[in-house]
C-alpha cells in the first residue's frame, strides 16, 4: 500500500516539483496551500494530487487539516515541511510584524504540521520528515534577518528531532536549496541574475525546482533509513561546509 505524503506549500514552485516527484515516485500526496485559490486548482487539474487549505503559521488549522488528510488517504508517514514567506528588509527597519509573520510561517509551522502526526509515525515505526531550509539559514543574508533566522532554526529542529525519534524508525532530516528557478527567483531583472546572482554559484546557472524534488524523494525512500539529522546543500556550490 502506497505511504501518504503531505507537503506543505505543495501546489507551487519548489513544493509542487517535490509533490510531483514523489507522486511520480508512487506515493499517496496531499499538497497544502494558504491562499492562492487559482494556482492550486491548477496544480490539481494538472496532476490529480489533492489540495488542501490551511494556514501553517496556525496549529488549530494544521491540525485540523492533518486529520482531514489521514481520513482521506490514510494514516501520514511522510511530511514535507516547505510552506515560507519573506518579508525582506533591514532589520534597523523591521516591523513586528515582518519579524514574527517570518517566524510564524517558516518556523513554528514545523511545530504545527509536525506534532499532529509524529505520535502517530511513533506508533506505526516509521516516519520520514523533510525539512525545507536555504542557503541563508546556513549562511546569512544581509536583509534576511527574520528569514535566516527561520531557516536557521528549521535546522536546529531537524538535528534534534531527529535524535529523539531515530529509535523510533524515523528519518528527519533537511534540505537548504540555493537559488532555484521559481517564478519568484525568475522575476529578478535579467541584468541583476547575470551580474549578481550566478556570480557567486560556481555552476553558474539556478537550480531547478526538480533538482530539490529528486532529493526529498531520495530521502523519504526506505532505502534512505540510515540517513538523518542531516543537511542537504542543493546550491550549486555557492556555498559548501
Amino acid at each position: 500500500m502506497a505511504r501518504v505524503a503531505v507537503v506543505s506549500g505543495g501546489s507551487r514552485g519548489i513544493g509542487a516539483a517535490i509533490s510531483k516527484g514523489l507522486h511520480a515516485a508512487g506515493y499517496k500526496v496531499a499538497a497544502t496551500y494558504a491562499g492562492n485559490d487559482e494556482a492550486a486548482a491548477n496544480f490539481k487539474a494538472e496532476t490529480g494530487i489533492p489540495v488542501y487549505k490551511w494556514d501553517v503559521s496556525n496549529y488549530k488549522e494544521c491540525a485540523e487539516g492533518l486529520k482531514k488528510v489521514g481520513d482521506d488517504l490514510g494514516p501520514i508517514e511522510i511530511l514535507i515541511n516547505n510552506a515560507g514567506i519573506t518579508r525582506d528588509t533591514m532589520f534597523h527597519k523591521m516591523t513586528p510584524e515582518q519579524w514574527f509573520d517570518v517566524i510564524n510561517t517558516n518556523l513554528n509551522s514545523l511545530f504545527n504540521m509536525t506534532r499532529p502526526v509524529i505520535e502517530g509515525m511513533r506508533e506505526r515505526g516509521f516516519g520520514r520528515i523533510v525539512n525545507i531550509s536555504s542557503i541563508n539559514g546556513q549562511k546569512g543574508q544581509m536583509g534576511q534577518t527574520n528569514y535566516t533566522a527561520s531557516k536557521a532554526g528549521d535546522i536546529g529542529f531537524t538535528k534534534s528531532l531527529a535524535q529523539e525519534n531515530a529509535g523510533k524508525g524515523i528519518t528527519v532530516n533537511a534540505v537548504c536549496p540555493g537559488y532555484i528557478a521559481t517564478d519568484m527567483v525568475k522575476a529578478v531583472p535579467k541584468e541583476v541574475l547575470e551580474k549578481s546572482v550566478l556570480p557567486l554559484i560556481p555552476l553558474r546557472r539556478l537550480g531547478e525546482p526538480e533538482e530539490v524534488a529528486r532529493v526529498v524523494v531520495f530521502l523519504v525512500a526506505e532505502e534512505s533509513g540510515f540517513i538523518t539529522g542531516s543537511t542537504l546543500s542543493v546550491n550549486g556550490g555557492q556555498y559548501m561546509i
